[in-house]
């Protein structure tokens, strides 16, 4: 639902940025009037691109947690033509479905596949298309094409999911400068306060006393993923004290698979499962999921297994529900060093006060037990 508050900081934020617009342009290149204004940029493939100003026709591909992003930091979805099936599944069975209906109408007919169908994107004629900074095949294919892109990363600042975002809204700000002076300071206080509260609580543990976290990234009969020391599950576990199970597997983002006999091993004392599986905790207390046996498993036999919340979008990436999320997360590993901790109402005022947008009792909940169906999101 959109209340008043929300247009309230909407406007807030329109009218700061007509008023710091010069602040936000030191070191950008504007040419042209209103209507045909353009803004010089450096992606974060570290590439010059030449875009226009407050663009209304977009498409946003592989960067799987942009939509999202993207409509919060600019109070609407309508212009947003295209994105991936992907970031759609997370959108009508998370709450961003809910705020932004018409998000439901954005295409999702430009993959072909694994590729990009760019005969599709072209006839869409966007103004810009957002894609993976790390897919520099992509890149090279969409400029080929006369395509105007802009790279966003989500791993160049080594899956710090705070410095992560606080870099994509610089970047928002910077091509939509009317929507979003003054938003990063405000999240990134905020986010940095949090972090910063968990990490002085949490400096006390020693290693022995510290939780010993498995992430679930990915998990069927065919397939087990976790996060090892490269990827978003170790950031999560250096923020909230806790220490990562499989810190020891070396490889890269979803090339962690692993094996049961290493969870035995491991033993951890809690299970998180990402919004990028449709398993939930029961399955493993039901072993439900192929031959996999978890009965002797201690997050299992005391009941500390736990799936993501699913906010605006699936939270284990960085996104509008980081700071949240780590409270989430610390507030489950250790209850009675966070006290004060009141996670309904303080997700809805997080909402409210930095987004202007309303969550019912019934939204918060329904972020906090999400449904499987997020979880299909090839």
């Amino acid at each position: 639902m959109k209340t008043s508050m929300k247009n309230t900081k909407t406007l807030k934020r329109s009218l700061t940025g007509s008023l710091l617009g010069l602040g936000l342009a030191a070191g950008l290149c504007f040419t042209a009037f209103a209507g045909d204004e353009t803004v010089t940029i450096t992606d974060h493939a570290d590439r010059e691109v030449t875009v226009p100003v407050n663009p209304d026709n977009v498409v946003i591909l592989d960067i799987l947690p942009l939509p999202s992003v993207l409509t919060v930091f600019l109070n609407s979805a309508e212009t947003i033509t295209a994105m991936e099936p992907a970031s759609m599944n997370a959108a009508k069975n998370g709450i961003l479905s809910e705020l932004y209906p018409e998000i439901l109408d954005v295409s999702t007919d430009i993959m072909g596949g694994d590729d990009v169908n760019v005969e599709a994107l072209l006839s869409i004629n966007p103004d810009i298309v957002y894609y993976n900074a790390g897919n520099s095949a992509l890149g090279e294919k969409l400029d080929n094409a006369g395509l105007t892109s802009v790279a966003v990363s989500p791993t160049k600042w080594k899956y710090d999911c705070i410095v992560t975002y606080d870099e994509w809204i610089d970047l928002l700000s910077q091509i939509y400068p009317d929507a979003g002076s003054g938003l990063k300071e405000e999240v990134s206080s905020f986010s940095t306060r949090m972090y910063d509260l968990i990490a002085e609580r949490t400096s006390k543990l020693t290693d022995e006393e510290k939780k010993k976290v498995l992430f679930l990234f990915q998990y069927d009969e065919n397939t087990m993923i976790t996060s090892g020391s490269s990827f978003f599950g170790q950031w999560w576990c250096d923020a909230s004290g806790s220490l990562n199970a499989a810190n020891e597997v070396a490889a890269d983002n979803s090339n962690a698979a692993i094996t049961m006999e290493q969870v035995y091993a491991w033993d951890p004392d809690v299970i998180i499962i990402t919004n990028f599986t449709q398993t939930q905790p029961d399955d493993l207390y039901n072993n439900a999921v192929g031959d996999d046996d978890w009965s002797t498993v201690s997050a299992v036999v005391n009941k500390q297994v736990y799936k993501m919340p699913l906010g605006t979008y699936r939270t284990y990436t960085p996104g509008v529900d980081t700071p949240m999320t780590l409270e989430w997360m610390a507030s489950i590993l250790y209850p009675d060093l966070f006290p004060e901790f009141d996670l309904a109402k303080d997700v809805k005022d997080y909402y409210g006060d930095l987004y202007g947008v309303e969550l019912t009792d019934g939204q918060i909940e329904a972020m906090y037990h999400p449904s499987s169906a997020a979880g299909s999101w090839k």
